[in-house]
């Protein structure tokens, strides 16, 4: 689903950090937001949850305006995993995953047979069908991850929204995660936008790549149009040495330094 953002300003309180932004994220798309701390990727993403309300501006999810959609409605278009999820004790990951479906419940009502197929349907597609019956605490990081992310599946939304989703992983993990998000974004036609850090997970990944800088998108487009040492200046302050693998189709930043030196 097409997301577009119309002269968006948001912050915390009086402090504003994004200033007149303007943007369209491609149906779709595995779009990764990426730049220094403090550049204002995290509350672009709060804002598009709405955990953050717009000071100005205007956010579409398709065709319906994000502040004039309903808890629920919004619930069936949007899934959000935060960069901590709380770890409720005690619960299995077959429960977790059930609460992926509370958007669709009725009133006093319990799961339904559909609502069982979905659930189950969303830990095949993650990989953890064999720990349904595993306490979520008990797994490990990137197993926590794949649940979570079964639960998010669980909704049955256009759009999937990600803080740091490989925050706290080993890279073996990372990687499983981001190739499982890839494929998700492939076969379900999910649009995905996350925020990450590791710039070449994102040139790897990545369908769409906004680059930002003091609350501000300083560049976007694909990682073979977008990611040049020009641009990486202008997000991270360096100056980049990069290689780019066309059979691939994504560049790779091989070696960096400051921009001063």
């Amino acid at each position: 689903m097409e997301i577009k953002i119309n002269g968006l300003s948001t912050g915390y309180g009086d402090k504003m950090i994004i200033k007149n932004l303007n943007t369209i994220i491609p149906d779709g798309s595995f779009t990764m937001i990426i730049g220094q701390n403090g550049c204002g990727k995290s509350t672009l993403l709060k804002t598009l949850s709405r955990i953050i309300k717009p000071k100005s501006g205007t956010i579409f999810i398709g065709n319906n305006e994000l502040g004039k959609i309903k808890n629920k409605s919004l619930a069936k278009k949007i899934a959000v995993l935060p960069q901590n999820p709380m770890v409720p004790e005690g619960i299995k990951v077959h429960e977790l995953i059930a609460y992926g479906r509370f958007p669709y419940q009725k009133p006093f009502s319990g799961l339904s047979s559909k609502d069982y197929e979905i659930i189950d349907w969303a830990m095949e597609k993650t990989g953890i069908s064999e720990l349904k019956n595993s306490v979520l605490s008990e797994l490990s990081g990137g197993q926590r991850q794949r649940a979570f992310i079964a639960m998010a599946l669980a909704q049955k939304t256009d759009v999937l929204l990600l803080d740091e989703p490989t925050t706290y992983l080993d890279i073996a993990h990372q990687l499983e995660i981001l190739t499982l998000l890839k494929k998700l974004n492939i076969e379900e036609n999910v649009t995905i936008i996350a925020v990450v850090h590791e710039l070449n997970q994102a040139c790897k990944f990545a369908t769409n790549i906004i680059g930002m800088n003091a609350g501000k998108i300083i560049f976007e487009g694909h990682p073979m149009d977008v990611i040049t040492k020009e641009n990486l200046k202008l997000a991270y302050e360096i100056d980049a040495e990069l290689y780019v693998d066309r059979k691939k189709g994504y560049p790779i930043c091989i070696d960096y330094g400051a921009c001063h030196e």
